[in-house]
């Protein structure tokens, strides 16, 4: 195999390396702001719709009352919830990708060693 094949089969491989890291990376970030979503939901959730609660919107903190903030907060969460869910499985589709591309590269260099010895 030529250097220059190997060297655009090793950009293939870092790139998909690379990009299941940064979807990895990504699923990361929003389970931890889901979970961050969930505890001020279980914590507000008890609490009279009349009580003051502060929120930050865009880097300022604005005062509301918990039936103000609650609904809001569901979206959001909701949302988090169908991102997530998109991510694992664009993170599994990417690994399925990478998997078929070993197994043929695979079978590739094994017929070039078989028809070269």
């Amino acid at each position: 195999m030529s250097a220059k094949k190997q060297q655009e089969l090793q950009a293939q491989y870092s790139n998909y390396k690379e990009t299941l890291q940064a979807i990895a990376q990504k699923i990361g970030d929003v389970e931890q702001e889901t979970e961050e979503h969930k505890l001020v939901l279980e914590t507000l959730g008890p609490l009279s719709g009349e009580r003051k609660c502060f929120r930050m919107i865009n880097g300022v903190l604005v005062e509301r009352t918990v039936s103000d903030v609650l609904p809001a907060l569901q979206t959001n969460a909701d949302g988090l919830k169908e991102v997530l869910e998109s991510l694992v499985k664009q993170y599994q589709s990417k690994q399925e990708e990478m998997d078929k591309w070993k197994v043929i590269l695979l079978w590739h260099l094994f017929w070039v060693h078989l028809l070269t010895t």
